[in-house]
């Protein structure tokens, strides 16, 4: 999951952050990249450049820059806490980009909050309630619609977290917030063998078109393969096929073509290593061709799943439906 964290100044921002990272959370923070840009200028870190140059930012690349840019950092396998939310298109860009994404608003009395700021006693930090108050009042939001929005943005937020008393309650409230945010999803079988395949494809060295297949039994892969030339034969990226080199056109010359291809390399590579393909399912990128087709069926293969259509495959098709092998194809996600 993706928990975003905003919030007005000194109310625990920080504090929920590293309950948090205590928690395998990554942590990222929008604030980063407006660092990230003062460093490259030269110039020094203060809460107003911080603010100017956001507003800046925003202005020059559109609103969501600060979210687009750290989305570029985010992988799928880890949970993130993300700080300096600050502007509803930030909020809107990271819902898009990730749909487990909740937004938290963490609050506080400013009394309490001004208190916090004394005791923590950093340079910069308002040093009265009216001070605070001043601040807070650029940030909710103005006529500039490339500056700070808070209060724009608190009306987003998927939870609400009171953080006026001690440590234990507040990590209970954001105990209560991942029990209600866990997000688990995981694909089915048929897409999780086809993303490897589309790894294997990525071994590929035709300059044409890169193709993967696998091969499994019983939901076990016993072989994987990709298109390329035969085995102590220059690779086609490297010349050796000169079909391909040549950029030959589609569906033409194709006796004058090397290479193998990924479905006929996983049945072949199987056979090398002496592993008995009957009764398996082949995954590939592409659809079969007629060649692949008829290794598919002497093979003893009984289902056959693909991604893409293969231009001249209409007759394989036909002739795996023939012989009794089971079709389907499978689009991946963001197809």
């Amino acid at each position: 999951m993706i928990l975003g964290l905003s919030g007005p100044y000194a109310a625990g921002k920080g504090a929920v952050m590293a309950y948090l990272e205590q928690r395998s959370f990554y942590p990222l923070s929008l604030s980063d990249v407006i660092r990230d840009e003062l460093a490259e200028r030269g110039e020094s870190e203060t809460r107003e450049r911080m603010i100017e140059t956001g507003t800046e930012l925003r202005a020059r690349h559109g609103e969501a820059v600060l979210a687009e840019r750290l989305l570029a950092k985010i992988r799928p396998d880890r949970n993130y806490v993300i700080d300096s939310i600050r502007h509803p298109a930030e909020v809107e860009a990271l819902r898009a980009g990730r749909t487990d994404f909740k937004l938290v608003w963490v609050d506080a009395d400013p009394a309490i909050r001004i208190e916090r700021i004394r005791h923590r006693g950093r340079p910069g930090d308002p040093a009265s309630l009216a001070r605070l108050h001043e601040l807070e009042d650029r940030e909710r939001g103005g006529a500039d619609s490339a500056g700070q929005q808070l209060a724009a943005v608190k009306a987003m937020a998927d939870f609400t977290v009171d953080n006026e008393g001690e440590l234990d309650a507040l990590h209970a409230e954001i105990q209560a917030v991942l029990s209600r945010s866990l997000f688990f999803e995981r694909p089915d079988w048929d897409e999780y063998f086809m993303s490897i395949a589309r790894v294997a494809a990525s071994r590929s060295n035709c300059v044409k078109r890169k193709i993967g297949a696998v091969i499994t039994i019983d939901r076990r892969i016993v072989a994987t393969g990709y298109n390329g030339t035969p085995r102590g034969v220059r690779n086609c990226n490297e010349g050796g096929c000169p079909r391909c080199s040549a950029f030959g056109e589609s569906g033409q010359a194709l006796h004058e073509c090397i290479c193998s291809h990924g479905e006929e390399n996983a049945i072949v590579q199987s056979a090398y290593h002496g592993v008995c393909v009957r009764g398996g399912t082949l995954y590939t990128t592409m659809s079969p061709c007629l060649q692949c087709t008829k290794m598919i069926v002497n093979g003893g293969i009984t289902a056959v799943v693909y991604n893409g259509d293969y231009p001249l495959g209409k007759t394989s098709l036909e002739i795996l439906r023939e012989a009794g092998v089971k079709l389907s194809k499978v689009e991946l996600p963001g197809e």
